[in-house]
């Protein structure tokens, strides 16, 4: 069982930066310091673009792990 205020989940952060026109969202793994970005409309909701971008870590830390 996780410790309480943990879920089971590992801590990432995230960063948004506004490009012209677009929304750069990034997710940072501290741990291992690996980052992945996704970029959007100005206008996307930062909830769907920041989904978007842990996903996108979830999926390389996995391939970087080996565990495709």
């Amino acid at each position: 069982m996780s410790p309480p205020g943990k879920r089971g989940v590992d801590e990432i952060y995230l960063e948004f930066v506004v490009q012209g026109s677009f929304l750069k969202a990034t997710a940072i793994d501290p741990k291992s310091g690996m980052e992945a970005s996704v970029i959007g409309p100005s206008g996307a909701p930062r909830l769907a673009l920041a989904d978007a971008a842990r996903r996108k870590l979830s999926s390389l830390l996995k391939k970087q792990r080996g565990q495709n």
